[in-house]
This record gives structure tokens, sequence and C-alpha cells, in this order.
């Protein structure tokens, strides 16, 4: 076999002794360039970017590369995450690299690149949590983590009512026509959710895990009396001030920031709600756990009281985020196919009646809220570091390739306390 002519060559032969072609154009350090010519190039900038992920094959190495900048992509980024997925599809492993066998070659390999060294240390920006899962310690660590960012950059790429959640879409399919902003789009959502809870004057809604308080707002709006909580400071407190700016004097949405599991301090006459919503906040709450999750949420609602779930799914083979959002983006994360969820709201004694998927809603969301984040970039690195700029990007990036690929989905589900 003849000499390779450098980093990339030898990079793209051990990827082919492997079995794959390589999928994107790879320029390495040296100027060697390998692979087809029409793809998205990937520009290792150094040894360092694949000593990360020597040291940790698959996903999170891969991810460490890209967020501390060691490993770029000059094209887009959508297109070589799909052009990747695609090349290891059926594979156990998510990416090429963990697919790579410890054999004499990739010995060499190694050797020939220079990567035996000690492993690089993570970028600074990865998330650092402690303690055991899903305690309450780690859970405020977890939140504060993802939702404790500047309300300022979540303006940047949400919509006006600061909804971090799935939208709405008019024809969610990849081919309808785009006939809503997100602005839109969003409030499509809040007035569903509504409805489906049969919210109006007077009625009473528990909003629980109300993020930057969409619902909240939107409700109390329409004169329905909330109490929003959220275990975040900075969510907290930005809804308290958009709740005070609503000019509702007594019927004012009050704001809790405090954990799911302490008691909730009565807000109504009987400590009850005639409505509970639970938008997308089910994620964190943890497999072990969320039975008793369900039972606080029967418990608190009145009979003949409406619950409303929107939740993320995906099949039980993987029930976290993924190496890279468990690690940069929100720690811990438990998801389920929706049938399993249906099963354990049913078990707390709840009568569901009715559950929507709106998979194809979140790819366009997503879509949205990345081109915010590309279009507000230059204030967006005035609040974020770069390391979290290009982890942002990526989650953005890889989320609405999940739900467009269908590996993940969203569901809202409505269930009823039975008057019994």
């Amino acid at each position: 076999m003849s000499t390779p002519k450098g980093a990339a060559e030898v990079v793209a032969r051990l990827i082919a002794e492997a079995g794959y072609d390589l999928p994107v154009r790879l320029r390495a350090w040296d100027g060697s360039e390998a692979g087809p010519a029409d793809a998205p190039v990937l520009v290792a900038r150094s040894p360092r970017a694949l000593q990360r992920i020597l040291w940790r094959p698959g996903e999170l190495g891969l991810a460490r590369a890209y967020v501390s900048g060691d490993l770029d992509v000059e094209g887009d980024l959508t297109d070589a995450l799909r052009r990747a997925r695609a090349a290891t599809r059926g594979a156990r492993a998510h990416v090429l690299p963990a697919t790579l066998p410890a054999t004499l070659p990739a010995v060499r390999a190694a050797t020939w690149l220079k990567l035996l060294a000690p492993p690089p240390e993570p970028p600074r920006c990865e998330l650092k949590v402690r303690g055991r899962r899903h305690s309450r310690a780690r859970d405020q660590a977890v939140i504060a983590g993802h939702y404790d960012l500047p309300a300022a950059f979540y303006r940047l790429i949400l919509d006006p009512s600061m909804a971090y959640s799935c939208a709405y879409w008019d024809g969610a399919g990849p081919q309808s026509p785009q006939t809503r902003d997100l602005a839109t789009a969003q409030r499509a959502k809040l007035d569903l959710i509504c409805r489906k809870l049969a919210l109006g004057p007077g009625r009473d809604l528990l909003d629980l895990g109300c993020g930057w308080g969409s619902l909240t707002i939107h409700a109390a709006a329409a004169r329905v009396t909330v109490t929003a909580v959220t275990l975040s400071r900075e969510q907290g407190g930005y809804v308290r001030q958009r709740a005070r700016g609503l000019g509702l004097g007594p019927k004012t949405p009050e704001v809790r920031i405090q954990d799911y599991r302490d008691p909730l301090d009565a807000t109504t006459e009987d400590g009850r709600f005639d409505a509970i919503a639970s938008v997308e906040m089910g994620e964190h709450v943890g497999a072990a756990r969320y039975p008793g999750f369900c039972a606080a949420l029967y418990d608190k609602l009145r009979p003949g009281g409406r619950l409303l779930i929107q939740q993320m799914s995906r099949d039980g083979r993987a029930p976290g985020g993924g190496p890279f959002i468990e690690s940069y983006i929100a720690a811990d994360m438990d998801m389920r196919p929706v049938g399993d969820t249906i099963t354990l709201i049913q078990g707390a004694g709840f009568e569901v009646i009715g559950v929507e998927a709106m998979r194809e809603h979140y790819v366009r969301t997503i879509r949205a809220w990345l081109d915010n984040f590309e279009r507000n970039l230059p204030a967006i690195t005035g609040i974020l570091s770069a390391e979290q700029v290009r982890a942002w990007r990526l989650y953005l990036t890889g989320g609405a390739l999940a739900f467009e690929q269908g590996r993940m989905g969203v569901d809202q589900i409505l269930a009823v306390r039975p008057e019994r």
C-alpha cells in the first residue's frame, strides 16, 4: 500500500478499513484533504481534534472537538450531520470513530498522526453536575446550567412570548407551505392548550414548569387565575416582572421558585386547581420519580379537572438526550415512548382523553430558533462564550435533525381527573 500523503488520507484509510466511506470532505491541519469534493468540509485544525475523538470515541468526542473549535465545519452543518448519520445507519455507534477497531493499523495511524498523548481537557462550558441523579440539589444544578442563562440570550432566539417549547404550525410537514411565522405558531400553541384545558375567566391554572412565562402570561391576559412554578431563579424573576406588567392587580399570576416536589402553599381556596399544564418539563423528572410526579398532579387537580402534558418522547433504547445533550445542554433527561407515558398517567388515576403528535411541528420550531440564532449572532457573542455559541449551534442543528428523522417525538397528552 502506498505511503499516505497527509493526515486526511490516513484518517480516510482507517475509516475505509472499518467498512465505511468518508461521508464528508476532511481537511487536516497539514493542508491535506480526502473525501467527496461536493460535501461539507470537516476541518481538523490540529491533532488535538483527533485526540479528543480517540480518547472519547463517538458522539461526545466529536462534540468536544467541535465545541472547543479544534474541529469545524465549512458548509451546511445540517447536511454534514445528515451525511454522517446516513453513513453509520445500522451500526452500533452513532458516529464513525467509535466503530474503528483497536487494530495494529489503527495504532500505527495514531502514532503517525502523533495522537498518542494525554487526553485534552474538556471544553470549559461542559456541564459539571454531581450527586445522586434527580436528587434535589442535582436537579437544581442541572436546571441552573441550562435555564439560568440570561433572559437576554433567550429573547434573541425565541419569539416575543418567550415560548421555549414546540410551536403549532399550519401544515407541519416538510412540504407544507410556510403560512405562519414563529410568533403566530407559538400563539396558536398557547391557544390550543387553553382550549384543551377549557380555560376561561375565573378558572384556576397551575403552570408547572412555567419556563419564561409564555403560557402564564397568555392565560392571565384571558383572566385565568394562574399559579406558575419554576425551579430556575432566572426564569422566576423574569416571569414575575412580566406578570406585574399586565396590570391585573390582585389577579396578577403568582410565581413560585421551588421544586415541584415541595408542598405548594394554597393559592386557591381548596388548594386544588381546575387545570394543570406541564409543557416540556416532564423530561426533567426522571424515570423512577415519574409515577410520583403523576400522583402529585392528580392530587392537585379538582375532580373533573384537566391535565395537559406536552412532552418529548423517544424509543426505549436511548431514553436520555444523548452524550452531547447530557454534557452541554441539559443533563439527566429522561424520555420514553409516548405509550409508556400514557400508561404512567393512567396509573395515577387519570383518564386520558386525547393525544396529539407534534413531531413535525418541532422541526419547523427549532429551525426558526436556529434562524434567529444566526441572524442575531453578533449580539449573542456578547452574552455567551465562543464555546457556548458553538454548543448551541450544534444543539439546535442536531435537535431539528433528530425530530426530522423521527428519532425523537413530542406529544400533547390531555387527561382528566374523573368526577368519582
